[in-house]
């Protein structure tokens, strides 16, 4: 069997001397892996680096296998960012979630395409984190809703109103207004403005809180049935926004 298709590396450990295997989050395939022959020799190493944008041919003897790629850089987002330690410190959160979250070989192409467009962000943009926060957290919302686990931000769980909503519940994933959540504040998770629509200025303290919330959720429902722990890259991530 075989097949070609592009996508974003999340992953290269070493396999033996010198091969490689790499994940690929492919457009049509989902969440791959795949060993490269000579992947951690010289020649290739760089362009197998985790957030490089890559075309893949793939090669097995079944579907089940692991198989063997053959990949063609199309884009090197890794050493645009090289230099640039908070924005590396994104790509290798995000790169790492997907991993460590996504069922192998199930096909998530809005992901892809979210993906894509924060890394395009992070590059063209200047760095600060009101420019690729308040798109990160988007961005992990959708990858809660893309697997089944979205979130209600819409109206409050307890009396339907759609305005001064500024806490969600950790119980069921749902917005509460300031007035329904009063009494219970301290258990509350933040909802930021700038998930429901308030034109106010982002701060560092939103793109803080909504990460807590997307870290909350992630965690319960992803990762803790699976007896894992949000990646140490996500966590670091926090250590940039101040």
């Amino acid at each position: 069997m075989d097949w070609r298709d592009e996508g974003i590396i999340l992953s290269l450990r070493k396999h033996g001397e010198f091969d490689a295997i790499i994940e690929v989050l492919t457009r049509g395939h989902g969440r791959h892996g795949g060993l490269v022959k000579g992947g951690m020799g010289r020649r290739q190493r760089g362009s197998l680096q985790p957030g490089n944008e890559v075309e893949v041919h793939w090669r097995g003897r079944l579907e089940s296998h692991l198989g063997t790629y053959q990949a063609e850089l199309l884009q090197s987002r890794s050493a645009a960012l090289l230099h640039q330690p908070q924005k590396l410190a994104v790509l290798n959160a995000v790169t790492a979630l997907l991993s460590t979250c996504l069922p192998e070989r199930e096909e998530h192409e809005p992901l892809l395409d979210g993906l894509i467009a924060l890394l395009d962000v992070l590059e063209e943009g200047s760095g600060e984190v009101t420019d690729w926060g308040p798109l990160l957290v988007r961005w992990e919302l959708g990858l809660l809703g893309e697997l089944g686990f979205g979130l209600d931000l819409s109206q409050c769980a307890a009396t339907g109103d759609t305005e001064d909503l500024v806490y969600v519940s950790p119980k069921s994933g749902r917005a509460v207004s300031r007035a329904a959540g009063r009494p219970y504040h301290d258990k509350m998770l933040a909802l930021p403005p700038f998930l429901r629509g308030n034109g106010r200025e982002v701060t560092a303290e939103d793109v803080r809180d909504g990460l807590h919330l997307t870290e909350f959720f992630l965690e319960r429902h992803m990762l803790s049935p699976h007896n894992r722990k949000i990646p140490q890259a996500r966590h670091m991530l926090m250590d940039y926004i101040l």
